[in-house]
C-alpha cells in the first residue's frame, strides 16, 4: 500500500497543474473539468516517464526527494498533456 502515495501525489499535482496551466494559457484551456481530467491522466504518465528514466521515487520511496520529484514530475506532466491537446484541438477547428 505505501507504493500508491507516490501515484496519488503525481495525479493530484497533475490536475493543479493542468488547471493552473488552462489559467495561465487561456486560448489553449478546454475547461475547468476537462482541464483537471488532462491533468489528472498527464500527471500519472509524467510522474510513471520519471520513474521509468530512474529519476522518480524507485521503489516507490517516500523521502523528501521522492516527493518533490512526484509533485514536479506530475504538475508538469499535467500542463505538457493539456497544452498538446489545447494546440492539436485548436489546430483542427480551424480547418
Amino acid at each position: 500500500m505505501g507504493n500508491i502515495w507516490p501515484l496519488i501525489i503525481q495525479l493530484v499535482s497533475g490536475a493543479l497543474g493542468g488547471t493552473a496551466a488552462g489559467a495561465l494559457m487561456k486560448k489553449l484551456s478546454l475547461g475547468t473539468v476537462l482541464n483537471s481530467i488532462l491533468g489528472i491522466v498527464g500527471g500519472g504518465l509524467g510522474g510513471q516517464l520519471l520513474n521509468a528514466l530512474g529519476v522518480g521515487t524507485a521503489g516507490g520511496g517516500m523521502d523528501l526527494g521522492g516527493i518533490i520529484t512526484s509533485i514536479v514530475g506530475g504538475g508538469v506532466g499535467g500542463g505538457i498533456l493539456l497544452a498538446i491537446i489545447g494546440l492539436i484541438k485548436k489546430a483542427l477547428s480551424k480547418s
